[in-house]
């Protein structure tokens, strides 16, 4: 029997954990927009219909919409939200009241408003990450011979079958030296069914062994299963000690973490499309409410490095190049820097409808995948 928090922090989860990243998401296109005096005519948090708002004195309408998941800076000149230029509207601006329209702005400044909410949401989960190594410590394994050192084998080890005995004490694995079991067990779990090439060290001399990675499904306390990779061995030892760092090194640590998130992603997402993979692995809104809901039952922290998480998946996502995204955006501008003149206007609109399009039927079939991945419905 599987545990499942209470209905309301699932609720309470999802809106403490998209409510602030939106919201910090946005704020950097805002601010950003409002260091080069840009006008933003609306921020919402949510899209559809306004629950509630307010207008303040630069004309700017804050408010908060029915629907959340997501937001948006409507700026000065844009059509709708999508910042899709409004070209009826820009031509009847005369040259005098253009200082304060997106649009009209230079190309640096234009790329570097939309580039910031992805940024923020970078920064944050930086921020996140930093402050738990300067709190919480660095992990520095306890014997890190004996972390690499195998002392079992489970019942259909692929180690075992490739030749590994215990004692073996594991050097490196695909070339690359291994520091404690936690890395070795790392590589091989984003994996499963890869060959690898272990390198181990056994009484004295080097031996290599090929070992292929099982592909094993697992399952967390709240019944949420993955597909991993297993070679089957357990180390003499795997315990850890927990060193707090100076700022400078936390931040470093916290850019090294982040960056090795955004591998994974990566690979996950290379492998459900080369079919190393299940397509039922995406999440969208409803596993995302989920997993919140599950996080914030474990307790602050465990829900607070979730949503760093959430908030470099935010960024990684919204600079994709997908029209109606940041990346969109950007790589529009890039393309005008490289022709000297921006994409036309029918151009932009085709490319932008194309990408709200596609934007919404990815959120269709992941909400889809979503839903028949529950327990209700036998997932």
């Amino acid at each position: 029997m599987f545990e499942s928090p209470p209905f309301w922090m699932y609720i309470v989860g999802f809106l403490l954990l998209l409510g602030p990243l939106v919201t910090v998401h946005e704020l950097g296109h805002y601010l950003v927009g409002r260091w080069f005096g840009v006008k933003a005519e609306a921020f919402s948090i949510g899209f559809g219909k306004e629950l509630f708002g307010w207008t303040d004195k630069r004309g700017t309408r804050w408010k908060v919409a029915a629907l959340p998941l997501g937001g948006y800076v409507q700026f000065k000149g844009d059509m709708n939200p999508a910042s899709i230029p409004d070209e009826e509207a820009l031509a009847a601006i005369p040259p005098s009241e253009r200082s304060d329209t997106f649009h009209f702005k230079p190309l640096w400044q234009r790329a570097l408003i939309v580039a910031a909410g992805p940024v923020t949401n970078i920064l944050v989960a930086l921020a996140i990450f930093a402050a738990f190594f300067m709190v919480l410590g660095k992990p520095v394994p306890v014997g890190a011979d004996s972390q690499l050192t195998v002392a079992e084998f489970s019942e259909d080890s692929a180690a075992r079958a490739a030749g590994m005995q215990v004692g073996d004490r594991i050097v490196a694995i695909d070339g690359k030296p291994v520091a404690d079991f936690g890395a070795l067990r790392s590589t091989i779990m984003l994996h499963p069914g890869r060959m690898f090439r272990i390198e181990v060290e056994r009484d004295g001399a080097s031996q290599t062994f090929d070992v292929t990675a099982k592909r094993e499904v697992i399952t967390d306390q709240f019944g949420n299963s993955s597909t991993v990779g297993l070679i089957g061995v357990a180390p003499a030892a795997a315990q850890y000690t927990f060193e707090p760092q100076g700022p400078v090194a936390a931040i470093a640590m916290a850019a090294d973490h982040s960056w090795n998130l955004v591998r994974t992603m990566v690979t996950g997402i290379a492998q459900i499309f080369s079919g190393d993979r299940s397509v039922r692995e995406l999440g969208g809104p409803v596993k995302i409410a989920k997993y919140s809901g599950e996080q914030f039952s474990l307790g602050p922290l465990a829900f607070v490095e979730f949503m760093a998480l959430i908030s470099l998946n935010l960024a990684f996502i919204n600079l994709l190049p997908i029209p109606a995204l940041d990346g969109g955006h950007l790589a529009f501008y890039a393309a005008e820097a490289i022709r000297r003149k921006p994409v036309g206007p029918r151009g932009q609109e085709f490319a932008f409808r194309t990408g709200v399009a596609l934007v919404l039927m990815l959120m269709l079939f992941v909400t889809v995948n979503d839903v028949v991945s529950l327990p209700l419905f036998g997932g």
